[in-house]
């Protein structure tokens, strides 16, 4: 027994560097997936122009591509166990790659939207898959400082991509913002090939074949009606429709998978309190964090009339904030647990959005920027600990199970935050009138920002009964 006792204590410390080849392997292909999901924003008034149609048209390149994401999502978890995760990763990233240099080889609207489809099959498997990988080779008392590394990329690509869009757009012309993909792609394969665990398939694990069938209807459905909601209203039948047959195909699917041995996704994880807590604190934090990051790029062009690549430079500060604050968050996520990191940064998050609430065309650029930087440091603080306690909750033989659903609701998060706080400033701008200034304007966007505090605000008192203790598990 003293010889075991003094083995262990012989053993060396953990230090980052065992696993950080893992870590830059998965990192790579995350950020690769994410920066074009968010590239696209700044690019469609060019793709308008280039493709000689019209917004509502190429609008349709960013929800095709949004649908397939959310289609293939719940099916990383059997792919990943069936032909191992290594595997699929990189399976994910060749067909993310070659579907990058279709889209930009596109010469109609429709051959761009279905070659983001391919692209969306892809990527949409990249995350949950690198996200359970993550989480199973690192240390449970070190997960937050891990996990808040992983989270880098999932800050910084929504912020550059506007960023570097500007740039090539600006510079070169708009098949770069496809173009680019492929040596980020290469280099994130050559990552996974290297450095990526290997592990057995799973042989014997059956697919849940009508879950694998309900899956994709049900996401993609909802997603779609929340996406139209944002262009029609949510009283249209174009958006009531799709939503209320998401909803039914939703019910019969949770049905089946309560009763399925072999469930596509564990969805008995929601049985755990405290997982159904988390993952609210975190959708609630997503649909203010995702809603008002939008907002950024859209006041400083329309408001304050900067090019795309100027409103990418307004927002380095907050890129800067964000790694401070998911570095930070991981250690004394790892330290005292998760609720003081949680409501730190979503004070911080809650600061920001009533500041930004006061906004119009003649706000200083101090001000605007001190702004949106707490936005990130609320947002690096936040995100990756709060997912990171979600699948502490959750037993670790089903974790490539649970990634799936946190990913899942995500993108739907996502969307939704996205969709109304869109479909608030629309309403807002037609109530102007119509010769109106730029101050109406900015008093405008100023009011939406209302929406996406009152999500952070719910998510903030949330956050007040989590536990005080840090668990390990």
């Amino acid at each position: 027994m003293s010889e075991t006792k003094d083995s262990d204590s012989m053993k060396p410390a953990f230090s980052l560097k065992q696993i950080l080849p893992i870590l830059l392997a998965v990192a790579s292909g995350m950020f690769l997936v994410i920066l074009d999901s968010t590239i696209m924003n700044v690019a469609v008034p060019k793709l308008v122009n280039a493709f000689d149609t019209n917004l509502s048209t190429i609008q349709w390149v960013i929800t095709a591509y949004t649908l397939s994401l959310s289609a293939v999502i719940p099916l990383a978890g059997w792919f990943s166990d069936r032909f191992s995760p290594k595997r699929m990763f990189m399976v994910s990233i060749v067909l993310f790659v070659l579907a990058s240099v279709l889209c930009a080889m596109a010469t109609t609207p429709t051959q761009l939207i279905v070659f983001r489809i391919i692209q969306g099959l892809g990527g949409g498997m990249v995350a949950p898959i690198g996200i359970a990988t993550v989480f199973m080779v690192a240390p449970p008392d070190k997960r937050g400082s891990v996990m808040g590394i992983l989270g880098i990329p999932m800050l910084l690509a929504p912020i550059l991509g506007p960023l570097l869009s500007g740039w090539l757009i600006e510079y070169i012309n708009w098949h770069w913002i496809f173009f680019i993909n492929v040596p980020v792609g290469i280099l994130a394969l050559f990552m996974a090939w290297r450095y990526l665990p290997a592990s057995d398939a799973k042989l014997n694990n059956k697919l849940d074949v009508i879950g694998a069938l309900l899956a994709p209807v049900a996401f993609t459905s909802i997603v779609f009606a929340v996406h139209q909601a944002g262009e029609k209203g949510w009283s249209n039948l174009w958006t009531l429709a799709p939503l209320a047959w998401g909803l039914v195909i939703l019910a019969i699917f949770i049905w089946n998978e309560l009763r399925h041995k072999h469930p596509l996704l564990e969805l008995r994880v929601f049985r755990s309190p405290t997982f159904v807590h988390g993952i609210s604190v975190a959708w609630l934090n997503q649909i203010a964090l995702f809603g008002s990051i939008l907002l950024f790029p859209l006041y400083l062009q329309q408001v304050r009339g900067l090019t795309p690549l100027e409103a990418g430079l307004y927002v380095i500060p907050q890129a800067l904030l964000s790694t401070v604050g998911i570095n930070a968050g991981g250690r004394l996520f790892d330290r005292f647990g998760v609720r003081p990191v949680a409501l730190m940064g979503i004070l911080s998050l809650c600061g920001s959005l009533l500041a930004l609430t006061q906004i119009d065309a003649h706000t200083s650029t101090l001000y605007i920027i001190c702004s949106f930087a707490f936005a990130g440091l609320g947002q690096g603080l936040t995100m990756m600990q709060i997912n990171t306690h979600v699948l502490r909750s959750a037993p670790k033989e089903l974790i490539s199970r649970v990634t799936p659903i946190t990913t899942s609701a995500q993108q739907i998060m996502s969307s939704f935050g996205v969709t109304i706080t869109m479909a608030f400033l629309a309403n807002q701008i037609r109530g102007l009138p119509a010769q109106h200034s730029s101050d109406q304007l900015g008093h405008a966007f100023g009011s939406t920002f209302w929406i996406t505090l009152g999500f952070a605000v719910s998510a903030l008192v949330l956050s007040l009964f989590f536990a005080g203790k840090k668990q390990v598990s």
